[in-house]
């Protein structure tokens, strides 16, 4: 493989004469190739310099860079530019991107469970308000007490297949005993007493 730092000599010229702007310039003439990682030139500039990166990163200038290199290369390249001139600094960087990704996928997980949980208690709404509909006599006591029960037993099964842990979930469980509270004409707090025996008791 060619050597980067050579390729880098050869083709800065025809890269300056691509681009026009002082920032630009002086960009170039900071920037350090460092390495070639999975089809990633890893550009890096000084701490001191480190607000210059925005001009390597401007559409023509990201091009040229790409494209220059990258024929001296022979492979295809996409720019990195990083802030530093080592390859400590570029390892550095790459185990700040490791912990980025692990914080979206851990926020992409508690996203995903809070869709879940809403979807889940969303389905036991929609499931009492059908068992509601297909109680037969539901006008008379005996028949809502009935009704009341079976609901309880619902969520009870419900809080055991999805824990409550966040906001979302605690709001569409309680929106669940407040259906439950206005079907059966018992009170939202008892409905949750209720539950709560029925859950420790199971």
């Amino acid at each position: 493989m060619p050597d980067l730092a050579q390729v880098w000599a050869e083709v800065l010229p025809d890269i300056r004469k691509g681009v026009t702007g002082v920032g630009v310039w002086a960009a170039l003439n900071a920037a350090k190739p460092l390495t070639i990682e999975d089809g990633v030139l890893v550009m890096g500039l000084q701490h001191s310099e480190a607000e210059l990166a925005g001009h390597l990163r401007l559409p023509q200038a990201r091009r040229l860079i790409e494209t220059e290199v990258g024929r001296g290369m022979g492979q295809s390249l996409t720019l990195r530019v990083i802030e530093g001139c080592t390859l400590d600094d570029w390892a550095t960087e790459k185990i700040r991107d490791a912990e980025k990704r692990r914080l979206q996928e851990q926020a992409l997980a508690r996203e995903r469970a809070k869709i879940a949980a809403g979807t889940s208690w969303e389905s036991v709404y929609d499931q009492l308000s059908r068992k509601y509909a297909e109680t037969p006599n539901r006008s008379l006591p005996q028949y809502r007490a009935k009704f009341f029960l079976d609901a309880v037993d619902l969520i009870v099964e419900a809080l055991q297949n999805t824990p409550i842990n966040d906001e979302m979930a605690e709001r569409s469980y309680a929106r669940c005993l407040e259906r439950v509270s206005q079907y059966s004409e018992i009170p939202s707090t008892l409905v949750a007493v209720k539950v709560l025996e029925k859950s420790f008791s199971g």
